[in-house]
């Protein structure tokens, strides 16, 4: 089997990758889980880290910004301008 990864050697790569083949199809999706919430949270404190005065809304609205584009960005302000404005329905 070729090597995946640069930084870990093909022995454990092996070992790693007979785990997951093993491992139920929950668990796989758990761990898919996990690591999606964790990239999410380290992802949104690096953002706030390099922007310590926004507040949490402007956070986000950055945060949807720089992973989903401009176009995205803008029109869920614009939603939530609206949803701000005329409550929800």
């Amino acid at each position: 089997m070729k090597t995946l990864s640069r930084d870990t050697h093909p022995k454990a790569e092996e070992v790693l990758i007979g785990l997951i083949r093993k491992a139920s199809v929950a668990k796989r999706i758990s761990r898919m889980h996990s690591l999606t919430r964790t990239i999410l949270r380290l992802s949104k404190r690096a953002i706030a880290k390099a922007n310590p005065g926004l507040s949490e809304r402007e956070l986000n609205l950055l945060f949807v910004k720089i992973h989903y584009g401009d176009e995205l960005a803008n029109r869920l302000h614009t939603y939530l301008e609206h949803k701000n404005t005329y409550g929800t329905r």
